[in-house]
């Protein structure tokens, strides 16, 4: 489907906002549902606890975007390819495809896969090069490996320090750079010691400090290397 084919199909689906949301300097103009809680199906949570985490725009998703655009996403004319884990409705991915980067979105969400798509549209001028649906439980093997593997605010629930940490130690090529944006999540620790675990190297979190609805926050952005 065609990118404005896309967000009339989004329109019409859902309830939508035009959100702007501070990147560093820049603002996007971040197309998404009205509200989560919208969203919210009993069957789903019933059937995995699945609550639609993507459909707003968290402070660690800003941080990550605003690190992204100052990256390189190209070197000598050839784009430098990226991973996300975990794009809810695309403000990393549109950062990245500003900087230049190949990127390919991955979420557990399919309407986070449609929103992320729309908006690198709307936002870069171009859609993702690959969008997948990836459950960390089951992870593909057929993704590669990328020169940037990155996500944002993924470390919600316990069980996730380990599956994040395999993420990216299964997608991170030699040499390459991992970027986890975290706001102080209580599993944060479990995903450093994994990681560290399988081989990564992780570095002391930077702190940047981010104001969002009125409140401050101090989100804490991860370096991993191979």
């Amino acid at each position: 489907m065609r990118g404005d084919a896309l967000v009339a199909d989004l329109e019409r689906r859902f309830v939508t906002v035009r959100d702007p949301v501070p990147v560093g300097d820049a603002v996007f103009d971040m197309l998404r549902p009205r509200a989560a809680e919208d969203l919210i199906d009993e069957a789903e949570f019933e059937h995995d606890e699945r609550l639609p985490y993507w459909a707003d725009v968290w402070p660690s998703a800003r941080v990550l975007a605003a690190r992204l655009l100052g990256e390189r996403g190209a070197e000598h004319g050839v784009r430098r390819s990226l991973l996300e884990l975990g794009c809810g409705s695309g403000v990393a991915a549109v950062a990245a495809l500003r900087a230049g980067f190949s990127v390919t979105v991955t979420d557990y969400y399919d309407d986070a896969l449609l929103f992320a798509r729309a908006n690198c549209w709307r936002l870069a001028g171009r859609e993702p090069d690959a969008a997948r649906h990836v459950d960390w439980r089951a992870f593909p093997d057929d993704l590669g490996y990328f020169d940037v593997v990155a996500a944002s605010d993924v470390l919600y629930e316990r069980p996730y320090a380990e599956l994040v940490a395999r993420a990216y130690a299964r997608t991170l090529a030699r040499g390459a750079l991992g970027l986890l944006a975290d706001p102080g999540r209580v599993f944060a620790p479990a995903f450093v010691e994994a990681a560290r675990g399988l081989g990564l190297q992780v570095g002391e979190p930077e702190l940047h400090p981010v104001e969002a609805n009125g409140t401050k926050q101090q989100i804490r952005l991860y370096t991993l290397r191979r």
